[in-house]
């Protein structure tokens, strides 16, 4: 799924605006191994905090319909190209599984911060494969204090982070990218060569450095 028009608001400078308060109880994850070229990146999903989103994108990588996925966009902000995310997800359609209900941060308490797995969406609840991973942090993505999953102000749903691997993702991001590739906001931010997930398994936890 693309989602074009509905991330236009990621190509803007980012509006400063408060960091969540972190939900006291303690998270449990799952683990994901996303195997490519360059090497894995292991997730860990919250399963604690934002269910649905987990369970969603367990969904796929126990039905094995994420091996295939690519890698696709990588977007580096105007206002400081150190800055921005990577974004991938299943393209081919007979893959795709209904929508998932939108967690907003402000229920789950995860915060976008650099190291952020989160859902691409349109309107909320239409998010299925397709998701962002942080470079840097992006608290306008953040939903808007008080607000409980509506638009406007709904945010997007984080929903893990990267446990390790974080090197192989800005080796990602920082490959060649298309001057003719992606429509509207999306021209310039398209990888030159898609990079290919070629398997997504459930992992352990990875070691400590």
């Amino acid at each position: 799924m693309t989602i074009r028009a509905a991330l236009a608001l990621l190509a803007a400078p980012l509006a400063s605006s408060p960091v969540l308060a972190q939900e006291a109880v303690p998270a449990e994850y799952v683990y994901v191994a996303l195997t490519m070229p360059q090497g894995v990146v292991t997730l860990a999903l919250d399963k604690t905090h934002a269910p649905l989103t987990t369970a969603n994108f367990l969904k796929y990588v126990d039905s094995k319909k994420m091996d295939g996925a690519v890698f696709y966009r990588a977007m580096h902000l105007d206002h400081d190209p150190s800055q921005g995310l990577l974004q991938g997800g299943v393209r081919n359609g007979a893959n795709l599984l209904p929508p998932v209900a939108h967690e907003p941060t402000s229920k789950t308490g995860i915060t976008h911060v650099a190291g952020t797995l989160s859902m691409a969406r349109f309107a909320t609840g239409t998010a299925r494969a397709d998701f962002l991973i942080l470079l840097s942090d992006m608290h306008s993505l953040d939903a808007d204090a008080g607000n409980d999953g509506q638009d406007p102000g709904a945010g997007f749903a984080a929903f893990g982070h990267v446990a390790s691997g974080m090197d192989v993702v800005k080796a990602i991001w920082n490959l060649p990218r298309s001057a003719t590739k992606g429509d509207g906001v999306m021209k310039g931010q398209i990888l030159e060569n898609e990079v290919r997930i070629v398997t997504a398994r459930r992992a352990k936890a990875p070691a400590k450095s």
